[in-house]
């Protein structure tokens, strides 16, 4: 069975208003998308349920962030078991900025992971390499590592509720963007990882994603490459252009 093309789209910390918040939606709500791309948004925690309240039933709503546990004294989080309840099917974990900025591990996003899916929420899992990681010939290494984290933790079912977003760390809100190649060479060696980690056929459903700088001008060629399932998309999720890149595989 072919895997369904995913685009999702990562508010960040944006809009900075409810206004612009349903200018946003009004032109999903208003488009015409092409209904084999399954689409998902991922707003500000803040925005989750009066976003998925206005917004067409045939885009997901995710969150960008939750803790690995399901209640209790932690100031400023978000449970797994909070957003199942809210009616949110999807979360977003380890993104590079997460990593970074506030010193995220892979062993704590494999507990989140997990914690995710035990919760019955499915999860968009991020993994990308850094420009020195790069240029130092790192990255299969570093996205294994990465990977092998969550491997660790997770049972072979679990992966039906994964979606691997491969983002450079370099690629992110820089403006550049992996060549159509270079993304191709790392989705088709993450499959590989999968076959020979956990097993063939999760390797062959388990949809890996792009991310870094994506637009509709460039996500045309990307879209063509045979292990690319999809975007994660930054900034440009906040403009009309994200309608162009849920189209991307239409025509």
């Amino acid at each position: 069975m072919p895997r369904q093309f995913f685009v999702g789209g990562n508010f960040k910390m944006n809009p900075i208003s409810r206004d612009q918040k349903k200018t946003i939606v009004n032109v999903l709500n208003a488009a015409d998308l092409d209904p084999n791309t399954e689409a998902v948004i991922a707003p500000p925690s803040l925005y989750l349920l009066p976003l998925k309240d206005i917004v067409r039933s045939d885009i997901k709503v995710s969150a960008q962030n939750c803790y690995c546990k399901t209640s209790g004294a932690y100031t400023g989080e978000i449970s797994p078991a909070q957003l199942a309840d809210a009616g949110i099917p999807y979360v977003i974990i380890g993104h590079s900025e997460r990593r970074t900025l506030f010193h995220e591990t892979s062993e704590m996003v494999a507990q989140k992971t997990k914690a995710a899916l035990d919760g019955s929420l499915s999860v968009i899992l991020c993994v990308g390499e850094t420009l020195q990681e790069r240029e130092a010939d790192q990255t299969t290494q570093i996205v294994e590592t990465q990977l092998q984290a969550v491997v660790d933790v997770l049972s072979e079912k679990d992966w039906s509720r994964v979606v691997i977003a491969y983002e450079p760390v370099w690629a992110i809100g820089t403006g550049k963007v992996a060549t159509a190649a270079q993304a191709q060479e790392v989705h088709a060696y993450i499959r590989a990882y999968l076959s020979k980690a956990i097993s063939p056929r999760v390797a062959e459903n388990t949809r890996v994603i792009y991310g870094g700088s994506v637009t509709a001008a460039n996500c045309k060629e990307l879209a063509t490459q045979p292990d690319v399932d999809g975007f994660l998309v930054g900034g440009a999720s906040l403009k009309p252009e994200f309608v162009d890149i849920i189209n991307v595989k239409r025509n």
